[in-house]
């Protein structure tokens, strides 16, 4: 069985999963900002899934960035599979705005994480339709 890296586990929080990946949202308040993992232990980059793995991966990071784009009105989607800090293979698929508290830098080691309350969540969640499968 899978497990979720440690880092991810305390960043994250659950938003769903599909038989191959687990969908989560980074507790920032400020950012949209979904991971997408898939469930395969010891899996550091994309290429090494087999390919059609690759495509339902690729497939659910494109819905998922279309109704990120859709619920937030982003004026930019970004991607990324940096797995520097964490080395098991994870996608962000962040909502961008001119003006955001990095724009136009990248957003990661900016700033200080705003993390959400315990039972607390961003209200565009509500609106993010996912695929139950891809």
């Amino acid at each position: 069985m899978a497990t979720l890296h440690p880092r991810l586990a305390a960043d994250t929080r659950a938003l769903g999963e599909t038989d191959l990946c687990w969908l989560r949202w980074m507790n920032d308040r400020r950012f949209a900002w979904l991971i997408v993992v898939p469930k395969r232990d010891g899996l550091r980059e994309w290429h090494h899934l087999p390919l059609a793995d690759q495509q339902a991966l690729l497939q659910q990071v494109n819905g998922l960035a279309a109704e990120l784009e859709r619920v937030t009105g982003a004026d930019k989607i970004n991607l990324g599979a940096l797995g520097n800090m964490v080395p098991q293979l994870h996608v962000h698929i962040i909502a961008r705005f001119e003006g955001d508290p990095c724009w136009p830098g990248p957003v990661w080691g900016q700033g200080q994480p705003e993390p959400w309350a315990e039972g607390e969540a961003p209200e565009w969640l509500q609106g993010l339709t996912i695929a139950e499968e891809v």
